[in-house]
């Protein structure tokens, strides 16, 4: 791990260099502890792949802290000690939840779950059991409020984005995209294929968290029929 100014009102830690579950444990347990051990003048940290951004306020840092010391240098020393505070003790993984969505898939849901079905060479029943069959891990979110990018899609349904976006992509619409898969949380353009969709709501602006999902979820599809997903969206 390493600790580097990112700019001149945040400071990065790295984790690592590539996209994996035990990077994104490490991640999750660091944030977890920070959430007890805040610093004066933090703002936010945003949770990537395989690093952390923590955004502050310089002059409230320097209030809080150190008069003769730049706020920068205040930040990387306090996460240094963090993490060292860490090693000292037994890491306690932060607790996972699992996340049931239930999807319904192809039609005028999904559109694109053909085409996926057609490019490797399976039936539409078989990339739902694929798709709905593993628990993804949410690495982060981003794009839009509440867009999670999960890990752990199947490799034979790893599918190319299409050519051409789409001008509008529907709440709820779950996609995939290379060896990614995810759920839009609101109306917007996209070009991930589009297989199915959710009637449950990814973020609501009034709600506390916002999001249903958080990065370490875990989240688990569940295939649901077009009536089961009119039952669910007519309750909400």
């Amino acid at each position: 791990m390493k600790i580097e100014p990112f700019g001149e009102l945040a400071v990065r830690v790295i984790f690592g260099d590539r996209i994996d579950p035990v990077i994104q444990q490490k991640i999750n347990q660091f944030t977890a502890f920070f959430d007890r051990h805040p610093f004066g003048g933090f703002i936010e940290y945003v949770p990537a792949y395989t690093n952390v951004v923590f955004y502050y306020d310089p002059r409230q840092v320097i209030a809080y802290g150190k008069k003769d010391l730049p706020a920068q240098q205040q930040v990387v020393d306090y996460l240094l000690g963090l993490l060292e505070r860490m090693a000292e003790r037994k890491k306690q993984e932060k607790s996972r939840r699992t996340v049931h969505i239930p999807v319904c898939y192809g039609g005028d849901f999904g559109p694109d779950l053909r085409e996926v079905a057609d490019i490797h060479n399976l039936s539409v029943d078989e990339v739902i059991a694929k798709h709905s069959e593993p628990e993804y891990l949410v690495y982060m979110l981003g794009f839009a409020p509440g867009f999670p990018f999960l890990g752990g899609l199947p490799e034979e349904l790893a599918t190319p984005r299409r050519a051409a976006p789409r001008v509008k992509i529907a709440a709820g619409s779950v996609g995939i995209a290379g060896r990614q898969t995810g759920a839009y949380p609101l109306d917007s353009p996209g070009g991930w294929q589009i297989i199915g969709r959710t009637p449950l709501p990814l973020f609501t602006p009034d709600t506390d968290p916002p999001t249903l999902l958080m990065a370490g979820d875990l989240v688990k599809f569940d295939p649901i029929t077009e009536q089961e997903y009119k039952r669910t969206k007519e309750r909400r």
